[in-house]
């Protein structure tokens, strides 16, 4: 009985002093977002994926998966450059050799990258003159103003602040900003990517535009358009803004919006866990490799 006891123990040791992702012969865990994720599409599309693997695990939001992966030694997944890593016990990949920085994806040095889109109702369509004049002014701020940029890019978007117009010329176009207009409500919603610049942003203008009511719902790229624009604009879940981690697809007719564009840049971040020892680069035919399937151990990775 003591020989067997002392074996456990031995055996156990082994195993709690083993580092993680260290000896490579772990299998990988892949995890993905939804299908309505403009985060997923921009990932697989940029890396050429062309079949997921069935053994992948879904998660429902950019904060859901960096909680997934931060949780599992073996995992891999990717979030944006947005994400806190640190928070989420997550390990920033670099992708072909480059690290996600706002510089490395200015100069086009970093390839897995994105636009953070946005579309609007159609005119005449936000239920008073009043909200679509303050959605207006709300574009005109995060997209063009300097004030609107350097927030954005202090929450982690990629954007040129001194292309930036200073907010006291801009306002000028938008007397409504002067008013009380507590009695407005705004609704955000569409990708989850956009979440914390978004926010960071509405809540810097909101005291500067007569302290507006602002309720962001995000559930997915696939529902900004929907939601604003197409089958879902008239139900429960509308909104007046919707957005998506990626460029609108062609039968997203954001066209008919009063107002459409791109506010920022985002990076696209493959992650591990933290204490992941296997790797710190991958390259586009690996990724495809892990994600399809193919590779499915560390030990693998060459």
């Amino acid at each position: 009985m003591k020989k067997l006891f002392s074996s456990l123990l031995i055996l156990g040791l082994l195993v709690a002093c083993s580092p993680a992702g260290g000896s490579g012969d772990e299998t990988i865990k892949v995890y993905t977002r939804d299908g309505a994720s403009g985060t997923r599409e921009a990932f697989e599309s940029i890396i050429g994926l062309e079949s997921l693997t069935d053994e992948s695990a879904e998660t429902s939001g950019n904060g859901d998966m960096a909680k997934q992966v931060g949780a599992n030694k073996n995992a891999i997944g990717y979030v944006s450059l947005t994400t806190d890593f640190e928070a989420n016990n997550l390990k920033a990949l670099q992708y072909e050799g480059v690290e996600a920085t706002i510089d490395s994806v200015n100069k086009s040095d970093y390839q897995l990258a994105r636009p953070f889109s946005y579309v609007t109702r159609a005119q005449g369509d936000f239920g008073s003159q009043e909200k679509e004049d303050l959605v207006l002014a709300l574009i005109d701020y995060i997209e063009n103003s300097k004030e609107g940029r350097e927030v954005v890019l202090a929450a982690g978007g990629i954007v040129d602040v001194d292309a930036g117009t200073p907010w006291d010329e801009l306002k000028k176009n938008h007397p409504i900003v002067d008013q009380d207009n507590s009695a407005i409500v705004i609704k955000t919603g569409g990708s989850t990517s956009v979440e914390k610049t978004l926010n960071e942003a509405v809540a810097s203008f909101i005291p500067m535009a007569g302290n507006f009511k602002f309720e962001p719902n995000h559930t997915g790229s696939g529902d900004g358009f929907k939601r604003t624009l197409g089958s879902e604009k008239d139900g429960a879940n509308t909104i007046d803004i919707g957005f998506a981690s990626r460029e609108f697809k062609a039968e997203e007719t954001v066209d008919a919006g009063l107002k459409t564009g791109v506010y920022s840049k985002d990076a696209v971040v493959v992650v591990a866990h933290k204490d992941n020892e296997a790797v710190t680069n991958l390259t586009a035919s690996q990724l495809v490799d892990i994600f399809g399937g193919k590779l499915t151990k560390w030990s693998d990775i060459k």
